[in-house]
């Protein structure tokens, strides 16, 4: 059984979660701890949880769900895992800090690039990737079946959506992803999202006022 562990971080104060199952295996997904005390945070809770770190995932690579990326390589010597149409992105997001005020060194580790369809594993347990373009090129889910969980990162929040006015976001292009990709799951599924509170599948379908 997969257990979710949810951080806000940062100045845009962004979801980052650890996954873990039973056996202590854990995932960091969006690790967007920007400063020293919020490294300390998210270290000390693996630590304290006794968790082992195996895997580091990036829904998107806007600048505020990879601040820790660097971080997390050098402090667990995790390798990044992303949607190759975020390697631009990636590229890209210290410009962006600068211009907000919030510079940061960017993770300069090996990548490893995941499609649509892929499973990530975690011991007995599988995430499947979910391409969702639209707020962004190489925006992914990951989704847990069994436990009717969903990573959403910034595709669907609670009564809302992701933004798309930064470069290469399309309005469009993420409503047809949501309709398509997410509101065929079952409407029990569990959406934590990039940002805010967690929501339902169902709950978005009856009350987001960007899709009724």
């Amino acid at each position: 059984m997969l257990k979710v562990k949810a951080f806000i971080f940062s100045p845009v104060q962004e979801n980052t979660y650890v996954v873990y199952n039973e056996q202590g295996k854990a995932i960091i997904i969006d690790p967007g701890c920007y400063f020293s005390a919020e490294q300390e945070t998210l270290k000390n809770f693996i630590k304290d949880t006794k968790l082992d770190p195996v895997q580091l995932l990036n829904t998107h690579c806007h600048l505020d769900h990879v601040f820790g990326n660097k971080w997390v390589y050098d402090e667990f010597n995790l390798e990044l895992y992303l949607h190759p149409l975020e390697e631009q992105v990636l590229a890209h997001a210290p410009r962006s800090g600068e211009r907000w005020g919030l510079p940061f060194e960017n993770y300069d580790g090996p990548l490893h690039f995941l499609q649509e369809g892929d499973t990530v594993k975690l011991g007995n347990d599988a995430l499947q990737v979910i391409w969702a373009p639209g707020h962004s090129p190489g925006s992914i889910c990951f989704y847990h079946q069994e436990q009717q969980l969903l990573i959403g990162g910034d595709v669907l929040f609670h009564q809302s959506i992701g933004r798309t006015d930064l470069p290469g976001g399309d309005h469009q292009t993420l409503l047809n992803s949501i309709r398509e990709k997410l509101w065929v799951l079952p409407d029990e599924v569990k959406v934590f999202p990039g940002h805010g509170i967690t929501t339902t599948i169902g709950y978005e379908k009856r009350n987001n006022p960007f899709l009724v």
